[in-house]
């Protein structure tokens, strides 16, 4: 792909783990047809150069410090912020999106792509909606489990990815979008009609030319699966294949 006059052919992928990339993150690009270079970026080493990268992925983690989003906001008993991953994540968001480059969030990718374009978080779902942990935080990096279903935004880009306005997701988070940042709008949602509660699990840049899209669960663990959950999954990684120039 030839972009400014440069040959952007290599994907830059964000993580604290990466034996866990290489494990269902890489293999779920591969599947969507990605075939060009995956430079893997972990706190500690510096990372590559945007200049010669078709896109950004961000992957799941540990929190995100709410000093971010308000320095006066107090770090909750339950988070576990990954500061160092902060550090790494935040420039390098805001200089993918100053150049126009195709972005996936994914979990924690989603809620630190939020937080580096001006939005905020929930720091804790169970203490700020009074929701048993085990609603959003089940099952483990090797386990393709439904856990909730999400409702999507018709005419949305993630319902054309996902080719469905309903889906049925995994979920291994207790941080969640609070204020989503101006430049984003909110696509998915976790609602709970007893509790009259709602909880953005999407969001997808405002403007339709850009492929700017995080999602709360973890579809690299759904690809495989033969029923409708799969085909979502598989259609948000082709999306981004796609944005990158099918390489």
């Amino acid at each position: 792909m030839i972009l400014h006059g440069v040959d952007v052919s290599s994907l830059l992928v964000t993580c604290q783990n990466k034996s866990a990339v290489a494990r269902t993150y890489i293999p779920a690009l591969r599947m969507a047809g990605w075939t060009g270079e995956i430079l893997v970026a972990s706190p500690g080493a510096p990372a590559p150069p945007l200049e010669v990268a078709a896109g950004l992925l961000l992957t799941g983690g540990y929190d995100i410090h709410p000093r971010h989003w308000d320095e006066l906001e107090l770090l909750h008993p339950a988070a576990e912020p990954d500061e160092p991953r902060d550090e790494l994540e935040i420039p390098l968001i805001r200089e993918a999106w100053k150049r126009g480059l195709p972005i996936l969030g994914i979990c924690r990718g989603v809620q630190v792509l939020n937080v580096a374009l001006g939005g905020s978080l929930i720091q804790d779902i169970p203490d700020h909606c009074g929701l048993a942990p085990g609603v959003h935080m089940r099952g483990n990096v090797e386990e393709a489990d439904e856990a909730h279903a999400v409702a999507v935004a018709p005419g949305s880009r993630l319902a054309a990815l996902m080719g469905s306005l309903v889906a049925t997701v995994n979920s291994r988070h207790h941080q969640a979008v609070l204020q989503v940042a101006p430049c984003l709008r909110p696509v998915a949602w976790y609602r709970d009609p007893d509790r009259d509660l709602e909880l953005v699990e999407g969001v997808e840049a405002t403007d339709p030319d850009r492929f700017v899209v995080g999602v709360q669960w973890h579809p690299e663990n759904l690809v495989a699966m033969g029923n409708g959950t799969g085909s979502a999954a598989r259609g948000i990684y082709r999306g981004f294949v796609k944005a990158l120039g099918g390489r």
